[in-house]
C-alpha cells in the first residue's frame, strides 16, 4: 500500500469537492438547515392548548373553572361554541384541541356539597398529544378541587396518601430537545456521509475519469481509501459544527467527553462510509445510486429509537435493528450529552460499531473491482 497514491487521490477529491462554489455553500449550509428545521419541528413539548369552551352555567363557579385553565399559559380559550354540534366542527377542521362543556347545575350541585361533572372532549387523532393534554387538564382540575374544598368547608382537607418525591435526571425540565438534537446531530452525520459516498465512485464513471483509474498503479484499497478521506474528513467537520450550533444555539448541555464522542463518530463513519461506497459500487448512475440511498435513509431512521422507542416494535423488528448503525450511535451520543456517561458504560454500543463498520466496509472493498462493467 502507497500511501503517496492514497495522499494524491485525496487531494484529487478534495479538488473535485471544493471546485464547485455551490458545494461549498450546500456542505456548510444544509446541515445547519437541517437542524433548524428538525430542531424546532421535532419537539413533544406541548405550550398551547387550544380550548373551544361551552360554559352553560354563567356563574362564579364556572369562571373559576375557566381562569384555572387559562391562568397558566398552556391553555388558551380560542373558541367559545353555542352547542356542543359546533365543537364537533371545530374538532373536525382541526381549530381546538379540547373542549370542555360546563352544564348549567354545575355551580348548585358544588354549594350543595355533591359533585360537579365537567365534560372534557379531547382530539385523539394524536394519541401521544392527546393523553398528555388530557394529564394537565386532570391537574388543572385537582388544583380547583382544593380551592374550592377549602372554600367550602374552610380549612384544607388533608387526607392519608402516597407522598412521591420526583426528581428528575439528565433532563430536569423534561424538554423534549435535549432529547431530539443530539440525536439530529447524529441523523444529519448519516445523511451527509451517506449522500456524499454513494455518487463517490458513480462520478468517475459518468465523467470518464475512471479509464484514467484503471492505468494508474492504484490498488482497489487505495481508491477506497483515497475515497474514503475526504468525505470522512468533512463528516467529521460538519459534526462539529452542528454540535458547536447545538450547544450554543439550542442550549443542549454536553455533559460527557468529547474525545469519546469523536471515537464514537469515527466508527459510525465507517459504517456509514461503507454502504454509501457499497451502493457506489453496485450503482450505475447518480440517480440510481441517490435513490437508493434514500431507501436505506429512512429505514435506517424509523428502526433507530429516533422517534418510536424499539421497545414497542415487534419483536421480529427488534431484531433487524440490530444491524442498523444509527441504533448505537443515538445511544451513545444521547450517553454523552446528557449522561455524560463514557466508554466504560457505552462499551456494548462502540464494540457493535466496530464490527458493524468493519464488516460493512469490507464487503465495500470487496465489492469493487478498479475496471469498467
Amino acid at each position: 500500500m502507497s500511501w503517496l497514491r492514497i495522499r494524491e487521490m485525496v487531494r484529487k477529491e478534495f479538488i473535485q469537492l471544493f471546485r464547485d462554489r455551490k458545494n461549498r455553500v450546500v456542505l456548510v449550509a444544509a446541515p445547519l438547515i437541517q437542524l433548524l428545521v428538525f430542531g424546532y419541528v421535532v419537539n413533544y413539548d406541548i405550550r398551547d392548548i387550544r380550548v373551544a369552551l361551552i360554559d352553560q352555567a354563567q356563574t362564579r363557579e364556572s369562571r373559576l373553572l375557566t381562569d384555572a385553565f387559562t391562568a397558566g399559559r398552556i391553555f388558551r380559550i380560542t373558541h367559545r361554541p353555542a352547542d356542543p354540534h359546533a365543537m364537533e366542527e371545530l374538532f373536525l377542521a382541526g381549530k381546538a384541541d379540547i373542549g370542555i362543556r360546563i352544564p348549567p347545575d354545575f355551580s348548585s350541585l358544588i354549594r350543595s356539597g355533591r359533585t360537579a361533572s365537567v365534560q372534557i372532549l379531547v382530539d385523539g387523532s394524536m394519541s401521544n398529544m392527546a393523553s398528555v393534554r388530557i394529564s394537565y387538564a386532570v391537574t388543572v382540575l385537582d388544583r380547583l378541587n382544593q380551592l374550592l374544598l377549602r372554600e367550602i368547608h374552610g380549612r384544607d382537607l388533608q387526607y392519608g396518601k402516597i407522598d412521591a418525591r420526583i426528581r428528575t435526571w439528565y433532563n430536569p425540565n423534561l424538554d423534549s430537545q435535549h432529547f431530539f438534537i443530539p440525536g439530529i446531530v447524529a441523523f444529519v452525520i448519516m445523511l451527509i456521509s451517506l449522500l456524499l459516498t454513494s455518487i463517490a465512485i458513480i462520478k468517475e464513471r459518468e465523467a470518464g475519469t475512471m479509464e484514467q483509474l484503471i492505468v494508474t498503479p492504484l490498488k482497489p484499497f487505495e481508491f477506497i481509501i483515497g475515497k474514503t478521506i475526504p468525505y470522512t474528513v468533512v463528516a467529521i467537520g460538519q459534526m462539529v459544527l452542528v454540535m458547536v450550533f447545538a450547544l450554543y444555539w439550542f442550549q443542549v448541555p454536553l455533559a460527557g467527553s468529547v474525545l469519546a464522542l469523536f471515537f464514537a463518530t469515527c466508527l459510525f463513519l465507517l459504517s456509514t462510509l461503507g454502504i454509501g461506497l457499497f451502493i457506489s459500487t453496485v450503482s450505475r448512475t447518480q440517480q440510481q445510486a441517490m435513490m437508493t440511498t434514500f431507501f436505506f435513509i429512512l429505514p435506517f431512521f424509523m428502526l433507530s429509537g429516533f422517534v418510536f422507542p424499539i421497545a414497542n416494535m415487534p419483536e421480529v423488528v427488534q431484531w433487524l435493528t440490530y444491524l442498523n448503525p444509527l441504533r448505537y450511535f443515538l445511544i451513545v451520543i444521547r450517553g454523552i450529552f446528557l449522561k455524560g456517561v463514557g466508554l466504560n458504560v457505552l462499551w456494548p454500543q462502540y464494540a457493535a460499531l466496530a464490527v458493524l463498520g468493519a464488516l460493512v466496509f469490507a464487503g465495500a472493498v470487496g465489492r469493487f473491482r478498479k475496471r469498467l462493467d
